[in-house]
């Protein structure tokens, strides 16, 4: 540590950090627009020169090192003046249209103008046009001639999403921001350039002139699509989802948020929503009342359990539900006598265990990993923000170690990639273990050949410290997801690394958690999908595009005597018998349990659309009118706490030595599996699924085209 006088003030800071570093410890606000805490020094604005003494002129504070007994003015009439100039030269061609500008409001240029531009301009030639580009449905570069060149979009596609889609061109006046020969921006963070850029040449394309900042309402939240938990804030005007931005986590997601984070809010306000209870009579859908439609499913359930008895009856639920609507469920299903619940749609393989699976470590410990070994997940897409940490790991040394069934551009160096079909997964870990073994000198779990692609993974495993055995989406939803936990698990001991799940969806821990899996002698979503209910309830879901049956659940479920859709969209259609809308994450309380069991409740911040309710409320009126004991709750608060007396506690955070129980070792490698079913970037859920220009991305076109051949 050395010690330099800010303003007056005596302030410790780390050797090699810069002025502006000691000037956000002392709380000292530097003007400035290249420089963010995230991304590397640019220097390029000037905007951040203050005045240093022994300095013969000013000095950038974000590019100036600090040294022992440094004396640094960022008021003194010398800074001023030159943070005045300064700004006076980046006006010259900006084109002051800030009335019509979608960044009017929150505008950093616009903010620092006030304080240091001059009220009149002493430019009087013409200023410079830059033509608008068009990179895809989600950024706006309509207005090129507001960039002021700070950079920061160029350096966060390298940096951050690891892909520089954006660069400057050409030098002096003629520069510019633009992509590689009309290319569009395709990276699954790339909204984030929205939020760095400083000025309005970078804008949101579905939010553009929709709104103005000043008339919104700001609430906090937390993202329902991948198992991050990313922290959202959502903007609102007239009771209606304008908007949605990042808060910022750093133990979660930073101050970043992958694009269906962002951009799904769009499926919020769309034709699809289901506003009205709907009942089919003679084949016709009708709009009816709550009263009847619930009376309707409450006789429905009594007389089918009466009929053919409470097994009869089931219940298949999202992992992007709520922990409440989730225990709910549950709780509604075991009174009526059934244990028939499963959140696990996409899966092949149904091994009710002690524990929830999760990631095993916290997701801040992914970016100071210095060995991993990625096991059937596309990262980059499949986890984007956990991708951007392991990425930030690389540049720190981190070897990444691959096994997956095809090659995948995860934008970070690869060190060693295993690239096997799903089916042979388990003999290639198994080839891993052995590999392990043969270099420790001890026997190996099962029968393996220790390959040169699995002695480079071993090796790699066996060198460094912080080390984690992560198994993706596919791993988790293959017909051998146990083998592979219990190779895993070996390997990791082996190793000193810590084995985790990436885990699929916003609440995959939390559905483990709240119970939603088949007790002693109940149906798993395989049996349940292969048409076995007369009576089948589904929150949330759409078994056609969210289970591994995919569309012989629509033949299979349309077997039943009654099928309950409770959706916030019009879903199911096809071999549902009611339709109730319930409140998507925006319009309900709720709590979510990310992949490292970090538990997170959040607010309604809109009120109900329509006729729509809240899940919870609706499955509490529904097993009062079953006449359910227990069920006597007033808000989702009270759910959590009768889930708390239940259970023996949600924890904040879940307790480590409860999860990812070691799972017995294989005995066949050769055993038969087909390909595990996984979902698309953008086609995760029904939010994402119906967002426009979420689906109109080259990746979502990708998995449209995938299916097409």
């Amino acid at each position: 540590m050395i010690e330099i006088e800010l303003d007056g003030k005596k302030v410790d800071i780390v050797e090699g950090s810069m002025i502006m570093h000691a000037a956000d410890k002392a709380g000292t606000y530097i003007p400035h627009f290249c420089y963010h805490k995230k991304l590397s020094i640019a220097a390029n604005c000037r905007m951040c020169l203050v005045d240093v003494e022994k300095m013969p002129k000013p000095m950038p504070a974000c590019a100036t090192p600090v040294t022992q007994g440094m004396i640094v003015r960022t008021k003194s009439d010398k800074a001023i003046k030159a943070q005045k100039s300064v700004m006076e030269f980046l006006l010259i061609n900006h084109p002051l249209d800030c009335p019509i500008c979608d960044q009017g409001g929150e505008c950093q240029l616009q903010d620092l103008a006030v304080g240091y531009g001059g009220s009149t301009s002493r430019y009087e030639e013409e200023k410079r046009v830059v033509f608008h580009k068009d990179v895809g449905p989600l950024i706006s570069m309509e207005e090129m001639s507001r960039c002021i060149h700070c950079t920061r979009c160029v350096r966060f596609g390298q940096e951050i999403a690891g892909a520089m889609e954006l660069g400057m061109s050409h030098r002096g006046e003629h520069a510019e921001i633009e992509t590689f020969v009309g290319a569009t921006v395709d990276s699954e963070l790339s909204g984030n350039m929205i939020d760095i850029c400083p000025v309005g040449a970078l804008t949101s394309k579905p939010f553009r002139y929709s709104a103005r900042t000043w008339e919104l309402s700001r609430r906090k939240s937390v993202s329902p699509h991948d198992s991050t938990g990313a922290n959202l804030i959502v903007q609102v005007k007239n009771n209606k989802v304008m908007r949605v931005v990042p808060l910022e986590n750093d133990a979660v997601n930073e101050c970043w948020i992958a694009d269906r984070d962002r951009f799904s809010y769009e499926a919020l306000n769309g034709e699809d929503r289901l506003t009205t209870p709907l009942l089919k009579q003679g084949g016709v859908w009708k709009s009816v009342d709550w009263q009847t439609a619930l009376e309707y499913v409450a006789n429905g359930l009594k007389q089918i359990k009466a009929n053919h008895g409470a097994n009869a009856v089931g219940a298949l639920v999202s992992p992007h539900s709520t922990l409440e609507e989730l225990h709910l469920a549950g709780s509604l299903v075991r009174g009526l006598g059934s244990e028939n619940i499963d959140y696990r749609l996409r899966n092949a393989e149904f091994v009710t265990a002690p524990g929830a699976r999760y990631l095993g470590t916290s997701i801040a410990s992914l970016s100071q990993l210095q060995r991993v070994l990625v096991v059937g997940s596309n990262l980059r897409k499949d986890h984007p923000l956990f991708a951007l940490r392991i990425r930030h790991a690389t540049k720190l040394g981190c070897a990444v170690n691959v096994l997956n069934e095809r090659v995948s551009d995860w934008a970070l160096p690869v060190a060693n990639a295993m690239t096997v079909a799903s089916s042979q997964w388990l003999q290639a870990l198994a080839d891993i273990a052995a590999a392990i073994a043969a270099e420790k000198g001890v026997a190996a779990p099962v029968g393996g050949n220790a390959t040169p692609e699995a002695q480079a993974i071993a090796k790699s495993l066996l060198g460094g410290e912080r080390k984690a055995v992560l198994l993706g989406n596919a791993a988790a939803h293959h017909a051998q997801a146990s083998g592979l936990l219990g190779l895993a698990n070996w390997i990791a001991a082996q190793t000193g690394a810590s084995v985790g799940y990436l885990t699929e969806a916003a609440n995959t821990v939390g559905a483990q958690l709240a119970g939603a899996m088949p007790g002693k002698g109940g149906l798993t979503a395989g049996q349940m999908l292969a048409g076995a209910l007369k009576a089948v309830l589904l929150l949330n879901t759409e078994p056609a595009r969210d289970s591994a049956a995919g569309a012989a659940a629509v033949q299979n479920l349309g077997k039943a005597e009654m099928v309950v859709t409770l959706s916030p969209f019009k879903a199911n259609m096809e071999f549902s018998d009611v339709l109730l809308p319930i409140a998507p994450f925006t319009e309900t309380p709720g709590t979510f349990v990310n992949a490292e069991g970090r538990v997170q409740s959040f607010h309604a911040v809109v009120k109900p659309l329509a006729e729509t309710r809240p899940a919870w409320k609706v499955l509490r009126v529904l097993a009062n009118m079953l006449d359910l004991p227990g069920f006597a709750y007033e808000s989702a608060q009270d759910v959590l706490a009768g889930m708390h007396q239940a259970s023996g506690g949600v924890p904040a955070q879940v307790s480590v030595s409860a999860l990812n129980n070691a799972a017995n070792l294989p005995t066949d490698l050769s055993a038969a599996a087909g390909a595990p079913v996984v979902a698309g970037i953008y086609q995760l859920d029904g939010i994402v699924r119906r967002a426009p220009s979420l689906q109109l991305t080259a990746d979502a076109r990708l998995v449209v085209q995938e299916a097409q051949a």
